[in-house]
C-alpha cells in the first residue's frame, strides 16, 4: 500500500509549471512561456513526480504526452489553479458586500417553486447569479468538484465531510393516476394495478427514481419497464394522457403544471415513504448565505404543501 504523506505533495506554482508543460508539449517551451530556465522547469516537474510517486509524462514521444496519472492531475490542477485565481477578485468584491458569482444547482422538481425567489434573493448578494436545474446526482458531483457553490436536491451527501446541510422539507410519495382510475387501497390492489397498467418511472439516474425503485422491490411488486423520464413533467404528462400511473410526490406534480382534471392522486398503500429535500454547501465558505437561503426556501416549500 502506498504510504500517504502528511503534507500536500505539490504547491500551486509546481502545478502551474506542470500545466504549462502539458499545454506546450515541451519543457523548453514551457520555460519560455513562464520566464524560467529549462533546468528549473525540468527540476520542478521531476520533483513533483517524485513527491507524487508517478510519472506524469511519457518522455519517449515528442511532443511530450501525459500519462494516465498526468491526465488526471491535469484535470484537477486546472480546476485548482482557476479557483486560486479567483481568490484575489473575490476578496476585493467582499469589500462591497457582494460576491462576484454564486452558482446554485436546483433539482428539477423544485424549479417552478423556487427559481424566481432564489434569483431575487441572490441578486442582492452577488453580481452574477447562475441557477442550474437538473438531476441531483449531477449537481452533487458539481458541488464536490467546485463547479457549483450550493445545491438544493434530494441527496444530502451524508458520507462526505467538509459540507454543511440544511433540511428544507419532507414530502410523501403518492400515487398519480389517470382521471377516473380507482385508487388502490391495499398492496394487493396495487399489485393488480401494476399488472393492468404500466408504471411510468422516474429515471434511475435520479435520486427520486432510485428511492421509488427500492420501495417497489420492498413491496415485492414486479412492474415491467416501459417508460421512464428524468423530468417530473415527462412522468406526469404520461399519466395525464392515460398511458399509465406513477409513484411521485406533490412537488413533482406541481412542477408539471398539468390540468388537475386530467389526473387524481392517492396515498401510497402499505408502508409510507417520503423524500427529504436538503440544501448542501461547502462548510463555512459562504458565511450565513446558505442558512439564510435555506430558511427562505423552506418557507416557500411549506407554503407549497411540503412538510417541515
Amino acid at each position: 500500500m502506498r504510504e500517504l504523506s502528511p503534507t500536500l505533495p505539490f504547491d500551486l506554482r509546481s502545478l502551474e509549471i506542470f500545466l504549462a508543460v502539458c499545454e506546450t508539449g515541451a519543457m523548453s517551451s514551457a520555460a519560455r512561456a513562464l520566464g524560467l530556465t529549462q533546468p528549473a522547469v525540468s527540476l520542478a516537474v521531476g520533483e513533483l513526480e517524485r513527491k507524487l510517486g508517478f510519472d506524469l509524462f511519457d518522455r519517449t514521444v515528442r511532443p511530450l504526452a501525459v500519462t494516465v496519472a498526468g491526465g488526471l492531475l491535469r484535470q484537477r490542477a486546472s480546476a485548482l489553479i482557476a479557483e486560486a485565481r479567483q481568490i484575489g477578485p473575490l476578496l476585493r468584491e467582499t469589500e462591497h458586500g457582494k460576491l462576484p458569482l454564486i452558482r446554485v444547482g436546483l433539482v428539477d422538481s423544485l424549479a417552478r417553486s423556487l427559481t424566481g425567489p432564489l434569483a431575487a434573493f441572490l441578486d442582492a448578494r452577488a453580481d452574477e447569479v447562475a441557477i442550474l436545474s437538473g438531476l441531483t446526482a449531477s449537481h452533487a458531483s458539481d458541488l464536490l468538484t467546485r463547479r457549483l457553490d450550493i445545491f438544493l436536491g434530494v441527496d444530502d451527501l451524508e458520507n462526505w465531510a467538509g459540507l454543511e446541510r440544511w433540511q428544507l422539507a419532507r414530502e410523501p410519495y403518492v400515487l398519480m393516476l389517470p382521471a377516473a382510475t380507482p385508487a388502490p387501497r391495499t398492496v394487493g390492489a396495487l399489485r393488480k394495478l401494476v399488472q393492468d397498467m404500466p408504471l411510468i418511472r422516474f429515471s434511475s439516474r435520479s435520486q427520486t427514481g432510485l428511492e421509488i425503485e427500492a420501495h417497489i422491490r420492498r413491496l415485492g411488486l414486479e412492474a415491467p419497464r416501459t417508460f421512464e423520464f428524468d423530468s417530473p413533467f415527462g412522468v406526469a404528462s404520461m399519466v395525464a394522457g392515460g398511458l399509465g400511473f406513477a409513484i411521485t410526490t406533490p412537488l413533482c406534480i406541481r412542477e408539471a403544471a398539468l390540468p388537475e382534471a386530467s389526473f387524481i392522486t392517492a396515498p401510497l398503500p402499505g408502508a409510507q415513504i417520503s423524500r427529504k429535500l436538503t440544501l448542501v454547501a461547502r462548510h463555512r465558505e459562504l458565511g450565513r448565505l446558505p442558512r439564510e437561503l435555506a430558511e427562505m426556501a423552506r418557507g416557500l416549500l411549506i407554503e407549497a404543501g411540503a412538510q417541515s
